[in-house]
């Protein structure tokens, strides 16, 4: 409450004796007044007073020096210079209550104890309140209160300028802005001062007084510097004479200035900063005398200590780096031409590069073992070392002879990327720490060193793709101009002597005349090597062309030697060109050119991956571009190489007529064993690259095979389609083949005898043999030895489906064959033993639907032994469909019995039983 006169001027004399003498108090009013600005813009308002000023504030009144007091505010100071930890304030409040109430707990304790006696009962009492009382510290201290009242009145009696509690009041506080006046040197003792800050603690309540203390013993020193025109005039160098001390205090100093934050703070800052400069430089100049001088141990010691106690040393790391004779003569290191100099041409020689490697990490060594003596361990001198290293040296190197190498060659330019990566990494494991180097310093190093390849990474990684799969194509292409060129080779050869005027005019007689000739005249497919003495042509010539007698290895290429003379017709030269196709369906495509593929995808693979290491961006550009490769391998090695095979041979396969084939003695269908052999090449190409993706690929981590959305495992599921699909498509025309050759030995090798002997001269046959005919076994055999021929390198699934399509087929087969047939009573029991070998053959394959068939066409035959006079048996047989499983109606039966050789002297006598019994036939 303050009073606001309203006095007005002065009255007369005659004036003043008429007034009353309250008449003046009556005129003053009394006014409420409130503060001008509010507390919180005070308050922040102090956040920028110099601690003088602070003080002088707080003696304006108590609600002033409350806000000067708040602990918060000195907290914030010591913070802003680091001298403030949390945690630890927080442990020494909880200890601090902890020891409170310890203390408390054994005072009532000894209060209870002192009030026992006669009158317990009632002092119990009494004490047990009062010590209730005492124990809640929360709402009443007698203590605390007591303590209170008398720093209190210990205030009144002190005069008013010792409020600024120890710290403070040891030192003569005076505005920043008084530059006139010379600072006091406080009365710390000055080695107390240069371990001031490290001496802080902190105490919830304490803040102020520990901030104090700071400023009792640095701003002294802090504001004779800002004051200060030259560098000898601060106080700071009278007072401490050793480098390693005024070093010490000067960079408290620059601590402390973080706490100012009063008026003029920039220039007293700049100014410090200043004179810290031109220390630094001066002892940077004794440092570099003794690095020229090799006074290791002497002068360079003693300064990188001080540059390291000033500032941290970064300078002195810096000078050391910059003019240390590893990077002012780089150039002895090596030449990175040499590396390509000193190879062959396509080559790249790795010894330049790894003596370069080994003589850069000697130098590094042994400048270890100097920096441990020079700089102290609490540095870390080496790892910026390696840094500019790295960045001028060994960047520059492998640049240059990138450059060179990739201007020479791509495949050079690959090996060498991979090459000095790799000697690059040994480079970084071979480096020995020092005692300041951090544990991590091995990752530091491979950091450092990678960082150096990142430049080049995309270039090599898309060059690297862009070469496998030029290099696969030309591969592929090498190897389909090879098989053009002998096919229009072969095609020239047959067609050479062949006049094609003389052939059109000749056509029919030479049509007729190459009909009309032995079968073993045209050229045979798997036939003998050498010429049937028949197979003359039209015009003499031999037209048996001769082909292997034996299966070559999968995937190497090799063709048949060709006749001394061309045919001279052109039928007999398209026959050869046919029979030259077929045979050449086993090396349509090759192992040998996959294993080409897959050793070029490996060489490829495993230069790209070493950059996976690299971690980060390019790590993983390195792993999707392994990836890539894998893709393009199956591309290149499935669309551009086996599909094509297996579709010309499919075409082939289509051409196939067995009765062009001269020689069928032979136990399979030439080109569907070709066919299968190149199945076995397709199944063994599927293994390799299935090795290689798990080896390759899933082992180091490059795809995750159980990851179905990955690139690689949907490629490779796509590959083994197309395999299984071409294979398929391959199989289905061979079964045509297969079937084709088996209706050709029914038709030209089962003789009319087998199923109807002739009957002797005494009217009876003799039977010497009652095993399968000949044409049995062999139908039997050429089927079998093709199924087995898939055991092992066809999908189960396609070799299922492949078996009962078969069984089917020849099941078809051997009944159009049956009815063409004249079958006798005593021709019967071959009969039986054909179908009973056909029926073995049959169980052998595990197909219950199959089995089934053939056990019907078993059972169908027994139509044929009964005797003549028991045609009522022949109907019961032939009317029982039960017998058959639902294979053959009745009808068909009937057809069946039709072949008996004695079937009109029954029919009439079947077919009255028939209908007698009221079985409708027809």
């Amino acid at each position: 409450m303050t009073t606001k006169s309203n006095f007005k001027r002065a009255l007369p004399p005659a004036q003043q004796s008429r007034q009353h003498v309250l008449d003046s108090l009556r005129t003053t009013q009394l006014l409420d007044s409130k503060a001008v600005l509010p507390a919180e813009l005070i308050n922040t308002i102090l956040d920028y007073l110099p601690v003088p000023d602070m003080f002088r504030f707080a003696r304006t009144s108590k609600r002033m020096q409350e806000m000067v007091y708040d602990d918060t505010r000195w907290i914030q100071r010591l913070k802003t210079m680091g001298c403030w930890n949390d945690i630890e304030a927080r442990q020494r409040f909880e200890e601090a209550m902890r020891k409170k109430m310890e203390a408390q707990r054994a005072k009532d304790e000894e209060a209870r104890n002192a009030d026992a006696g006669p009158n317990s009962s009632v002092n119990g009492i009494a004490g047990g309140s009062e010590g209730e009382r005492k124990t809640s510290v929360t709402l009443f201290d007698a203590g605390l209160e007591e303590e209170m009242q008398r720093k209190s009145v210990d205030r009144k009696v002190r005069p008013r300028a010792t409020t600024l509690d120890k710290g403070f009041d040891d030192m003569t506080l005076s505005s920043p802005s008084n530059v006139s006046a010379r600072p006091q040197v406080p009365p710390l003792d000055p080695n107390i001062a240069l371990k001031i800050l490290s001496r802080a603690r902190s105490i919830r309540g304490m803040a102020r007084q520990e901030y104090g203390k700071i400023y009792g013993a640095l701003a002294p020193f802090y504001f004779d510097l800002a004051r200060s025109r030259s560098h000898t005039d601060p106080v700071l160098f009278r007072t401490y004479r050793d480098p390693e001390q005024q070093a010490q205090m000067l960079a408290q100093l620059q601590t402390f200035a973080k706490s100012d934050s009063a008026q003029g703070w920039h220039q007293r800052e700049e100014k410090l900063e200043t004179m810290i400069g031109i220390f630094e430089n001066a002892v940077l100049r004794e440092f570099e005398q003794g690095f020229e001088t090799k006074d290791l141990d002497g002068r360079m010691k003693k300064y990188a200590h001080v540059l390291v106690t000033l500032n941290g040393g970064a300078a002195g790391v810096d000078s050391y780096i910059h003019n240390h004779p590893l990077m002012l003569d780089k150039e002895k290191l090596g030449n990175p031409a040499d590396c390509l100099r000193h190879a062959g041409p396509g080559h790249i020689s790795s010894r330049p590069s790894h003596d370069f490697f080994k003589g850069l990490a000697i130098s590094l060594n042994d400048e270890a073992a100097i920096i441990d003596r020079v700089f102290p361990s609490s540095i870390d001198v080496l790892l910026p070392f390696v840094d500019r290293v790295g960045e001028d040296i060994i960047s520059e190197y492998i640049t240059s002879l990138f450059d060179e190498a990739h201007d020479a060659s791509i495949e050079i330019y690959l090996k060498a990327v991979a090459g000095i990566y790799e000697q690059a990494l040994q480079f970084a494991i071979s480096l020995k720490p020092t005692k300041g180097s951090k544990p991590n310093f091995k990752e530091d190093v491979m950091h450092i060193v990678s960082r150096c390849f990142e430049p080049h990474i995309d270039l090599y990684l898309q060059e690297e793709l862009d070469f496998f799969k030029r290099k696969s194509a030309a591969e592929v292409e090498v190897w389909e101009k090879r098989l053009t060129d002998e096919e229009q080779s072969t095609e020239t050869f047959f067609m050479s002597n062949v006049s094609r005027q003389a052939a059109k005019k000749d056509f029919l007689t030479s049509f007729k005349k190459v009909v009309m000739m032995p079968v073993n005249v045209l050229p045979t497919i798997g036939g003998s090597s050498k010429p049937a003495p028949a197979a003359l042509g039209m015009n003499g010539d031999a037209l048996n062309t001769p082909s292997r007698s034996s299966t070559p290895i999968p995937g190497e290429r090799s063709t048949s030697p060709r006749p001394l003379e061309a045919p001279t017709t052109e039928l007999a030269a398209k026959a050869a060109i046919m029979n030259s196709r077929l045979e050449g369906i086993r090396s349509l495509f090759s192992i040998e050119v996959a294993l080409n593929l897959i050793h070029t995808a490996k060489s490829s693979l495993e230069r790209a991956a070493r950059f996976v290491r690299l971690g980060g961006q390019s790590g993983e550009e390195a792993k999707e571009q392994c990836e890539n490769i894998f893709l393009a391998l199956l591309q290149i090695l499935g669309g551009r190489h086996i599909k094509p095979g297996f579709d010309k041979a499919v075409n082939h396969l289509s051409e196939y007529k067995p009765r062009e084939v001269a020689d069928h003695s032979k136990q399979g269908v030439a080109p569907l064993v070709a066919f299968l052999e190149l199945v076995n090449v397709g199944d063994l190409i599927q293994q390799m690259v299935d090795v290689f993706y798990l080896q390759e690929l899933v082992a180091a981590n490059l795809t995750d095979r159980d990851d179905f959305l990955s690139p690689a495992c949907k490629e490779k599921k796509k590959f083994e389609q197309m395999l299984d699909e071409r294979v398929a498509a391959g199989l289905n025309k061979g079964i045509d083949v297969l079937m084709d050759e088996v209706e050709f030995l029914c038709g030209t090798t089962q003789l009319p005898t087998d199923f109807n002997p002739t009957p002797g001269a005494d009217g009876t046959v003799e039977m010497l043999d009652i095993g399968p005919s000949h044409t049995a076994s062999k139908v039997v055999d050429i089927v079998s030895s093709h199924t087995s021929m898939l055991v092992g390198s066809t999908d189960k699934n396609v070799l299922d489906v492949f078996n009962q399509e078969v069984g089917l087929r020849l099941f078809t087969a051997l009944c159009k064959h049956l009815k063409r047939q004249r079958i006798s009573v005593d021709g019967a029991i071959k009969l039986i033993s054909d179908m009973n070998a056909y029926n073995t053959y049959i169980a052998s394959l595990r197909n219950k639907s199959l089995t089934q068939y053939f056990t019907a066409l078993r059972e169908l035959s027994q139509i044929y032994l009964i005797a003549p006079d028991h045609a009522k048996d022949i109907a019961t047989i032939i009317a029982d469909s039960d017998r058959y499983h639902g294979i053959f109606r009745a009808e068909e039966v009937y057809e069946f019995a039709e072949r008996r050789a004695d079937w009109y002297q029954l029919k009439r006598e079947v077919e009255r039983q028939m209908y007698g019994v009221g079985c409708a036939v027809m």
